[in-house]
């Protein structure tokens, strides 16, 4: 009897493994066909792991919202541009963005200039955005209504043209961790095009993407930033994180929805505008602090080696004017022992040669005259 009660535990204890293993296999069977049906690789744990989640308005004590241009033949913003064409070392941003909107797995939205809005209502239909800018496509498998996917070729993708990026830039002081960060909130492709009749391209802004949509994707593609260093040892997620990117100002958020060009068409202007409010942003986290004894010390002395500095230099330049000064001296003494005149020193010396004697009958009787003036 304890024997039989010993096999009928044995088997109870291996069906339960069984049947657990098996609803184990359904579930990533299940996972696997939903991942292929919506022919997606990233799941929602995944989104969650990369997304960068905002700050909410209590946290936040200041905000100011830029807008930046990236140009991607300046600085380390190549990485964004490289491979023109996917090969093995994998793909450019732009492609990773067209595959995805291909495929209806991140949403687009409308270029507003300055008024973006990312809602259903400003959603832009792909369709229409390839039809606007001339990309040829065809209607993928499995597409519908409202689903709807697109097949575009490597070719027929103009990622040669894509040369800009506008980015929309948040730079948030959160009262949690007391610091001040510069997050991107969405990007921009700009595509350069030229006319039928060349000259200058024309700037076409295309549609905004929020970036914690794409965040997943591109940690999945590494890129060089560095020539000397062929290793990749950053994704386009760390690219963006990081600010790694190098961009100017072009616009600051403000209630006229004017650009820093309209506000000052001077180029000197428009430059120092660029400069001061880039200072302002780094010295802002700064400011907001009273600063230690220690850095009050290290900064008095700072100035007192910049004074010594200038007090030396100072010194030195001020015998330089002596040694000049004196070189100038010393050219007048010869040229008044020479008898130039067109110097004081050659008037004097004409002055001396007409007070000599001149040879004559009546001249004695005034030399000694003079001299017994000199004697009493």
């Amino acid at each position: 009897m304890k024997f039989s009660k010993l096999i009928l535990s044995a088997l109870l204890v291996a069906f339960t493994v069984s049947m657990a293993n098996a609803q184990v296999v359904r579930r990533k069977d299940a996972d696997k066909a939903k991942d292929k049906k919506s022919g997606s690789q990233i799941t929602g744990r995944q989104q969650s792991f990369y997304e960068v989640k905002e700050p909410s308005d209590a946290d936040l004590q200041w905000m100011k919202v830029i807008y930046r241009q990236l140009d991607l033949t300046k600085g380390k913003n190549p990485a964004l541009y490289y491979p023109e064409e996917p090969n093995e070392d994998g793909q450019s941003l732009f492609f990773i963005i067209m595959r995805l909107l291909a495929n209806n797995e991140i949403k687009a939205y409308e270029y507003l200039d300055g008024r973006e809005m990312f809602t259903d209502e400003f959603q832009i239909k792909v369709g229409e955005m390839l039809d606007r800018f001339h990309i040829l496509y065809s209607n993928a498998k499995g597409s519908n209504e409202k689903n709807p996917k697109y097949s575009i070729e490597d070719a027929d993708i103009p990622g040669n043209e894509i040369l800009s990026y506008y980015i929309i830039e948040k730079w948030e002081f959160d009262t949690r961790t007391n610091s001040m960060k510069a997050r991107v909130e969405a990007l921009c492709p700009v595509l350069h095009r030229q006319d039928e009749f060349g000259g200058e391209a024309i700037r076409y802004p295309m549609f905004w993407v929020k970036l914690n949509e794409l965040r997943p994707y591109m940690a999945q593609q590494y890129v060089f930033t560095d020539d000397d260093n062929n290793l990749q040892r950053y994704n386009l997620d760390d690219f963006f994180k990081l600010n790694m990117y190098s961009g100017e100002i072009y616009k600051v958020k403000n209630l006229r929805n004017l650009s820093l060009r309209q506000q000052y068409p001077d180029e000197e202007a428009y430059k120092h505008a660029q400069d001061s409010i880039e200072a302002r942003l780094r010295m802002f986290d700064k400011n907001l602090w009273v600063p230690s004894r220690e850095e009050l010390l290290a900064k008095n002395s700072k100035k007192v080696e910049e004074g010594e500095e200038e007090a030396t230099e100072g010194g030195e330049e001020a015998a330089d004017d002596t040694k000049e000064k004196a070189k100038e001296e010393k050219k007048s003494v010869r040229t008044t022992k020479r008898g130039s005149s067109k110097s004081d020193g050659g008037k004097k010396s004409n002055t001396k040669v007409k007070s000599r004697p001149k040879s004559s009958s009546g001249s004695s009787g005034a030399t000694r005259s003079v001299r017994n003036r000199k004697r009493k």
